[in-house]
């Protein structure tokens, strides 16, 4: 892959995590967008991070399949599920992120810059 070709990929992906993370927040949650994190930990008695994270887990496995798959079956996946698999596992990072960054801001009382 050229640098120019991983460029376009990198403001491509750029574009859909923006795009998508907006979509769900009207979709999911109206005030916060970690909500449905935190309610599910209430339920589960666990920390909204940890909720998060079994969430997660659905998403990394797919990922892990895509790559596992390259070794058992000959025909590759086509962009359009390599496009949703990845995009999925970003995005949970990025809302992971955005939980240890509000319980920072929490735990220091301070603003915190990214």
């Amino acid at each position: 892959m050229t640098n120019q070709e991983f460029d376009i990929l990198l403001n491509s992906r750029i574009e859909k995590i923006k795009s998508v993370l907006q979509s769900k927040a009207k979709e999911y949650a109206k005030t916060d967008r970690l909500h449905n994190f935190k309610i599910a930990a209430e339920i589960n008695k666990q920390t909204p991070e940890r909720a998060l994270w079994g969430m997660f887990m659905k998403h990394f496995v797919s990922v892990k399949d895509l790559v596992d798959d390259l070794e058992t079956i000959p025909i590759l996946p086509n962009e359009k599920v390599i496009d949703e698999k990845i995009g999925d596992a970003i995005n949970y990072l990025i809302l992971l992120e955005a939980l240890f960054i509000e319980r920072l801001k929490k735990a220091t009382s301070k603003s915190y810059k990214i």
